[in-house]
C-alpha cells in the first residue's frame, strides 16, 4: 500500500503546478510570449521579404498541385486541384496571423498524401464506406487529440529527447521524397508522351533546376554586373527559372510539341462533380465507424505532431539566429484547429511543410554587426571588408512573407487563376521538385559527412579526442540506410505507418545506439534537437527541469529552446 501511495504521488506530481502535466502551462506561456510579439511582428517589412514570400509561394504551391494530380487519382476524384489549393491558401493565412511562430510554412504534405491514398483503398476496396465522411471524423478526432498533447506539454516530455539524429534522418528523407516526386513526374511524361516531348521534358526540368541553383549564387558573381542586380538575381532565383522555363515551351518550334501541364479546375467548386460545396455531412456517417475513425485519426495526429515539430526546430536552428519567442503548443492547438476545419470542408489538412519551412527561413537569412562575437563572413561581404568580421546571421522574424504567399495561393483558387497555373509545364514542375530537393539536401549536416566517407584518410580533418572516423563514417552509413529504409516503407502498403519507424528512432538512439558507438564520438556528431547540449552530457537524459518548449521566455528571462 506504501508503494502503491508512493507512486500516485510522484503521478499526481505531475500534474500539480510547475509539473510537466500541469494542464495549459506552455499555452499560457506561448500566449504571453505571442501577445508580446506579435505587433512588432508587422513592423518588419523590405524587399528581401517580399522576394522570400515570392520564393515560397512558387515551392508551395507547384509541389502542392503536383499532390493533388496524385490524389485525384487515388483517391476517386475525392481531392483534386481547387482542394489542395484552398487548404494550403486557408491554413497558411490562419497560420500567418495567429501562430506562436509564423517562419514555419504550412500545406498538404507528401507522407499525408500516401496515408490518404492508402486511406481512401481500405474504405472503398476493403469496407466499402464513403470515404470523405470517415476522413472528416479522422481529422476530427486528430483535433481533440492535437489539443490534448498541447494542454498536457507534449513537447516537454516528447521533442525534448529528439536528436539530430532523427531530425537529420526525417529531413533528408523529406529530401529523397522530393527527388522521388521528381523522377515520377518524368516517368509519368514518358508513358504518356512522343518521345520528343519526352526529350524536351527531360531538358525543361534540369534547366529548371540549374538555372535555379545557378542564379541563387549570383551574390558571389563579383564583379559582374552591380551589387543590386545580384541581390535580386539571388532572391528571384526560383521565380525567374520557373516562369523562364514556363515560356519556352511556346517559342519557335517547341510550340508545336505536346507538351504535359498541370490539370486544374475550371470553376470554384469540388473537384468530384457529385459533391455541390465544400462541406461534408460527417454525421451520417454509421457511429461505429466514427469509433473506428479514432485509429487513423490517431496516426494522423502522431504524423502531423512529429512533423509540424520537426518542420518548426529546423526553421528555427542557431544558423538563422533566431530571437523571437516561439511556441509549440500554442501551434500544436491551432493545427488542431485547422485539421478539424480541413475535415469538415472536405479538403485535405496542412501542416508543416519540409523542406519549406527551412527554405523560409534560408531566403529571409542575412547578417547584422555583434560587436560581441566575430565570425566568417559570408562571400559576399568578405571580399569588402575582410576575412572575418563581426556580422552574425538573422533572419526576418515577421508574419508577412508568410501571409503574402498564403495571400497569394489563396487567389489561384479562382477560376481566371487556376487557367494560368494550367500553363505550367509538368517538366518545370519536376525541375522545382529537384531544385527543392538539392536545397534541402544541401542545408543537412550528413552531407559533409558523406563527403568525408569520400574523402582520402591523409586529407580528413582533425578530430576531438577520443573521436575516431571510423566511428563518425558507421554512424553516417547508419542514418543513411535507416533513412532508404524508410523510404522504402513509404512505397509498400505499410506506408501509412511510417511515423512510427520515426519515432521508434527516438529511443533507438537513446538507449541502443550509446552501447554501440563511444560516449565521445556520439558527442561530436549529435546533439539535442531543441534544446543546448547532448545526450551524453551528465545527467541531461531524462532530466526534468530546465527545460521548456517554444522559445525564450521573456517574462522569465531564461532559455526555453535552443531552436526557438
Amino acid at each position: 500500500m506504501a508503494r502503491q501511495s508512493s507512486w500516485s504521488s510522484r503521478t499526481l506530481a505531475h500534474f500539480r503546478q510547475g509539473g510537466k502535466l500541469e494542464p495549459f502551462r506552455l499555452l499560457r506561456q506561448d500566449a504571453r510570449n505571442l501577445r508580446r510579439r506579435w505587433v512588432s511582428d508587422w513592423t518588419v517589412f523590405n524587399q528581401l521579404v517580399v522576394a522570400s514570400a515570392v520564393y515560397v509561394f512558387f515551392t508551395n504551391i507547384l509541389p502542392g498541385i503536383t499532390f493533388a494530380s496524385d490524389l485525384y487519382v487515388l483517391t476517386g476524384r475525392s481531392w483534386g486541384t481547387i482542394e489542395v489549393v484552398f487548404s494550403t491558401g486557408l491554413c497558411g493565412v490562419i497560420f500567418a496571423v495567429f501562430s506562436a511562430q509564423p517562419l514555419t510554412i504550412l500545406g498538404v504534405t507528401g507522407p499525408f498524401s500516401v496515408l490518404a491514398e492508402n486511406l481512401y483503398e481500405l474504405c472503398s476496396d476493403s469496407f466499402k464506406v464513403p470515404f470523405l465522411p470517415v476522413m472528416a471524423w479522422s481529422l476530427i478526432h486528430s483535433a481533440w487529440m492535437h489539443y490534448l498533447l498541447a494542454i498536457f506539454n507534449a513537447h516537454d516530455w516528447t521533442m525534448q529527447y529528439v536528436t539530430d539524429f532523427s531530425a537529420d534522418i526525417f529531413s533528408l528523407l523529406n529530401s529523397i521524397i522530393y527527388f522521388h516526386k521528381a523522377a515520377m513526374e518524368l516517368k509519368r511524361t514518358h508513358e504518356q508522351m512522343p518521345l520528343d516531348s519526352f526529350l524536351y521534358a527531360m531538358i525543361g526540368a534540369v534547366g529548371t533546376c540549374l538555372v535555379a541553383i545557378l542564379l541563387s549564387t549570383a551574390t558571389k558573381w563579383k564583379p559582374l554586373l552591380g551589387r543590386v542586380i545580384r541581390m535580386g538575381l539571388s532572391e528571384y532565383a526560383t521565380a525567374i527559372s520557373i516562369i523562364l522555363f514556363i515560356g519556352i515551351p511556346y517559342i519557335g518550334d517547341l510550340a508545336d510539341l505536346d507538351h504535359g501541364r498541370l490539370a486544374v479546375q475550371t470553376s470554384f467548386r469540388p473537384t468530384n462533380p457529385e459533391r455541390e460545396m465544400f462541406f461534408v455531412r460527417f454525421w451520417e456517417l454509421p457511429v461505429e465507424w466514427v469509433f473506428i475513425s479514432i485509429i487513423p485519426g490517431a496516426i494522423i495526429t502522431i504524423l502531423f505532431y512529429f512533423d509540424h515539430e520537426i518542420s518548426s526546430i529546423i526553421c528555427t536552428v542557431d544558423r538563422y539566429g533566431v530571437n523571437k519567442p516561439g511556441g509549440y503548443a500554442w501551434d500544436i492547438a491551432l493545427l488542431g484547429t485547422t485539421t478539424a476545419l480541413c475535415g469538415i470542408l472536405g479538403i485535405p489538412p496542412a501542416n508543416g511543410l519540409l523542406p519549406q519551412a527551412p527554405l523560409h527561413s534560408e531566403s529571409l537569412r542575412h547578417w547584422v554587426v555583434d560587436e560581441d562575437q566575430v565570425v566568417p563572413a559570408p562571400e559576399e561581404e568578405e571580399e569588402e571588408s575582410g576575412a572575418h568580421t563581426n556580422l552574425v546571421p538573422r533572419v526576418y522574424e515577421q508574419r508577412y512573407s508568410h501571409f503574402l504567399q498564403a495571400a497569394m495561393i489563396m487567389v489561384f483558387v479562382s477560376p481566371p487563376f487556376q487557367r494560368v497555373l494550367g500553363l505550367t509545364p509538368t517538366s518545370v514542375l519536376a525541375g522545382l521538385f529537384m531544385f527543392m530537393g538539392y536545397q534541402s539536401l544541401s542545408v543537412n549536416p550528413m552531407l559533409t559527412r558523406f563527403f568525408h566517407l569520400l574523402t582520402p584518410p591523409s586529407e580528413l580533418p582533425e578530430l576531438p579526442a577520443g573521436v575516431g572516423w571510423g566511428g563518425v563514417h558507421a554512424y553516417t552509413v547508419t542514418q543513411i540506410l535507416v533513412t532508404v529504409g524508410i523510404f522504402a516503407v513509404t512505397l509498400t502498403v505499410a506506408a501509412p505507418g511510417f511515423p512510427l519507424l520515426i519515432i521508434i528512432l527516438v529511443p533507438v538512439r537513446l538507449c541502443v545506439m550509446n552501447r554501440v558507438w563511444g560516449r565521445e564520438t556520439l558527442r561530436f556528431v549529435d546533439g539535442w534537437a531543441c534544446r543546448e547540449g547532448k545526450p551524453e552530457d551528465d545527467g541531461m537524459v531524462g532530466r526534468e527541469e530546465g527545460f521548456v518548449a517554444g522559445g525564450r521566455d521573456v517574462e522569465d528571462g531564461g532559455e526555453r529552446s535552443k531552436s526557438q
